[in-house]
Order: C-alpha cells, then structure tokens, then sequence
C-alpha cells in the first residue's frame, strides 16, 4: 500500500496501539479503534486469553497513583492520554506509544471455587501474588510461609529432594520485603522446604484454590485503596478508603502507614451519598446527623467510587447464599477426607500386625508388602520443623480438585475481529507454570447507594457436588437476579439504587 493510500485510509489512520499488562507480567500489543467501546478491547483481552468467565476482572489505567476501572460502555479514548488520540497511524507498522493499560481484578472473592473458569483463577491467583508481596500484616507472619509454600506447590509442583535444595526460588518473588529483612534469606531458605513438602499432591487447580484462600484472610490483600480528603481546602489527601471483600474501611494516611479508623461491614452501613466532590457514610440505626462527611477531589472519582461500591456490594450480597452452601460442602469433603484417612491408619495397623505376625511364624510368603493409601492432612499444611513459624492451623480445609462441566450460566463474550495482537512475557525463575480524562461533570447530582443485609438474600441456591459455581454479569448489573428487584433507578437529580426486596 503507498504511503498516500494509506494516508487517505481512514480506517488505519483511526486505529492505535495499546500495551495491555497481565497479572502475570505478560502483556498483549493490541491494534484497535481509536472510537472502540472499552467492552471491545474487554473482548479481544478475554479472546487472546482464553477466558471464558471474566466478570471479576476489569480493564484500569493509572491516575495519581491509583488504580481507576473503565466503564466498559464508555469510549476508549475517555481514559487516553490526549497524545494518544491525536496520534495518527504513520503506515501499517507505524503506530505511535502505546496506551498502557492494566488487566487485573476487579472484584475479589474469598473462595477460589466462585471462580469456574481456571484459566481466570490462575490470572486471580496472579493478581493476589503480587498483592501478597505488598503486604503488611506483621501478626500473620506465619500465613507468609504457607502462602510461599502453596505458591511452590503451584509453580513447581511436588517437592523433590533431588531438585529442590538450596535457592532452588526467589525468596522476594513469594514473600513481601519487611520478611526477608526480619528473617533474611538464608531462614527463609532453610525451612521453606520442609512447608514446601507438606504440601505433596496438591495438584496446580488445588494449590490455586488455598493460595486464593489463604490470601483473602490477610486484611491487606483483597482490597482497594482510593484517597480521601477531610475537607474542601485540604490539598493533600490525608485519608484512605478501603474496599474490602466484606465493606468498608477509612484510614488515617501518613507517609506508608495506615491507621484503621472505622471499619464498617456492608450490614452496618445503610446509605452512601455521593454529592459533587462530597462522600458521604450513613452508618446503620444511626441519626443522619452521626454520618461521616469525606472528599474525593472531583465529581468523576465520586463516579467511578459509587460504580465500584455499588457493584462490590451487589455481588457481596448475591454471593452470600452461595457462600454458605460452599462451606458446607467443603465441611462435608472435609469429614469425608477424615474418615478415609482414619480407615486407611487402621488398614496400616492392621497390614503391619500381619507383617509381623508372618516374620514371627517363619512363613514362606515372607513379609507382606502393602501399598499406603494416598491421603493429605486436612487438619494442617504447616511443617512441624519451621523453628518458630507457627502456621495457623483453623482453616486448611482441601476439597476435591474441581472440573467445571454443565451449562454455562454466563455470556460468552463475542469474539472481536480484525484485530492484531502481540503477546511478550516478562515471567521468571519459579513463577514460569503460568501458561499461559475523564471528562469532568458539571453538575453535581446526588448519588445515593442503599446498603441491605445479606441475610435478606438468604435463598436456597443449586451448587453442583463439584462445588463450582459461575459467577454472572447479572450478580454485577441486572435489573432482576433470583426473584430480587436491583439496579440504579435514575430519578431528577440523583441516582438510587433499589432495595433487594423477597421475591
């Protein structure tokens, strides 16, 4: 094609490149309209990647250091820099600096088995390394080395003596940095191992799922952070907002510590108000003159927090009866696993008494060779050799490696055509299983966010023996989900969102 074909071709001249990183440091070089809906490039992620259930991720890009998530029925080039758009295409391989874009999570969940695809767990699971080595739960030190020790189990899979000795890992690509200067390497190496080994038989899917587990009971790791200012004149921000798997968090900022100032449960908050710049926490059973007045800075942060408040909340609360009939069959797999592993230690007594008793009696057919039954504590994974690392031991519950089969409760998203894509990894040492602006509003409408409790959702729900369950765009946006009215209803001059009522 000559240089003035292509100038004139109003289709290539439209059309930019965009870096997209991946939870696992890879990243996909994409060729894509300029006027291309967020949802499209959403599409051509999920296609490239292979992923058939998404809804917990989303597409951000950075601004003043925080993380900000894309509406997907938004144009793309609402989030570019203003480069970017005017950027005109020189030639087929001639594309300017790319857009650089974040896929990651977007919603966290607290068990891994919410998530049906593993393709997408993995890219989870991903997302919660990284987060793990920014953690600073001092009193949960222990949890670091279970997490390093599933995260082997996943990479490397089962121990061997032969392979694994020595800095057989990288002690800073599995444990945040305060550890290694509190234990140094040398420690960290020495009784990783032991941990390492408990951990034999554990297949990738069944590591995933207790790294994802373990994870979630770390305050730290599955939350947002987004600042807060205490007032109008306030020109750095001094607070922070937490979103958590279960609510919400404020904190007094300083330098990089924090201090938990309130912390409220999605059961106790009744209503969040966003006015302008202005936020607003109506604690539950609380006069409205006990609420807490914050600033987020522009009217376009107060929008971007209400969509993911609102959404975090809904799918919180949607979750809840699924939860409670995940737990109860993990209890039952549980007791199951216990009670095999309570024959199989009788069937060993047994065989070693018939063991004996042949030696005694001189019999011809020599001792009795048996073969133990396959079995993994579910009471613990840590080492009993740690040396002071005392690993919580309350919640190592492993269930089955799950397969997903049966219908697909969600959409599938459409694949997108016509488009180029470039995939380059970044990953290293044990981390290589992994296979794989805005415009501001001039008006500043009220924005209200009704809070409900869980308990008001509590439905009998289907789950499968294989304890998988997929999680829809529905528990996110619809207007209706099992017999319960939901959405933002718009009226004059603010947005609410409808109470969940019995169906």
């Amino acid at each position: 094609m000559s240089k003035l074909n292509f100038q004139n071709n109003r289709v290539m001249q439209d059309r930019r490149s965009v870096c997209v990183f991946l939870p696992n440091d890879d990243t996909l070089n994409i060729i894509i309209n300029v006027k291309a809906l967020c949802q499209e490039l959403l599409e051509q992620v999920c296609d490239l990647l292979h992923l058939r259930d998404c809804h917990l991720f989303g597409l951000s890009v950075i601004q003043n250091n925080e993380h900000v998530y894309m509406e997907l029925s938004q144009k793309l080039y609402k989030y570019c820099p203003k480069e970017w758009k005017k950027e005109a295409s020189k030639g087929i391989d001639q594309f300017g600096p790319p857009m650089i874009i974040h896929f990651r999570v977007q919603y966290y969940v607290e068990n891994g088995r919410l998530i049906s695809d593993r393709t997408a767990r993995y890219y989870y699971y991903c997302h919660l390394r990284k987060q793990v080595l920014h953690s600073q739960c001092m009193q949960r030190e222990e949890a670091y080395f279970l997490l390093a020790a599933f995260a082997l189990q996943a990479d490397l899979g089962n121990f061997k003596r032969n392979k694994h000795y020595g800095k057989y890992f990288e002690p800073e690509a599995y444990f945040p940095s305060w550890v290694i200067k509190k234990r140094g390497k040398d420690y960290i190496l020495k009784h990783i191992p032991n941990i390492h080994r408990d951990q034999f038989a554990l297949t990738v899917s069944e590591a995933h799922l207790m790294y994802i587990k373990e994870a979630a009971r770390l305050d730290d790791v599955a939350v947002h952070y987004y600042k807060l200012y205490k007032d109008k004149k306030e020109m750095e921000a001094s607070l922070m907002l937490g979103l958590t798997l279960r609510g919400i968090q404020i904190f007094q900022s300083s330098d990089d510590e924090k201090q938990l100032l309130y912390d409220f449960p999605w059961t106790n908050v009744g209503k969040l108000v966003f006015v302008g710049k202005k936020f607003e926490i109506l604690p539950d059973g609380l006069p409205s003159a006990r609420k807490l007045i914050y600033y987020t800075g522009c009217s376009v942060r107060s929008r971007h927090l209400l969509q993911l408040l609102s959404n975090s909340h809904r799918l919180y609360m949607n979750l809840q009866p699924v939860l409670r009939q995940v737990r109860k069959l993990e209890e039952h797999e549980e007791k199951k696993q216990y009670r095999e592993s309570y024959i199989s230690d009788t069937l060993d007594q047994d065989m070693d008494q018939l063991e004996k008793r042949s030696r005694a009696s001189g019999s011809s057919a020599g001792s009795v060779k048996h073969k133990r039954l396959s079995r993994h504590s579910t009471a613990s994974h840590s080492s009993s050799h740690t040396s002071g690392i005392e690993a919580d031991t309350k919640h190592r519950d492993i269930g089955p490696e799950d397969s997903f089969s049966g219908t697909s409760l969600h959409r599938k998203l459409k694949t997108c055509s016509s488009m180029t894509s470039n995939s380059s990894s970044h990953t290293s040492g044990a981390e290589s299983a992994g296979k794989d602006r805005l415009e501001d509003d001039s008006q500043e409408d009220e924005i209200e966010m009704l809070v409900d409790d869980p308990k008001d959702l509590d439905l009998p729900l289907d789950i499968s023996p294989d304890l998988c369950i997929y999680i829809t765009e529905d528990m996110l946006v619809s207007q209706q989900l099992n017999g319960h009215s939901d959405g933002l209803q718009k009226t004059k001059d603010f947005y609410r969102p409808a109470q969940f009522k019995s169906g």
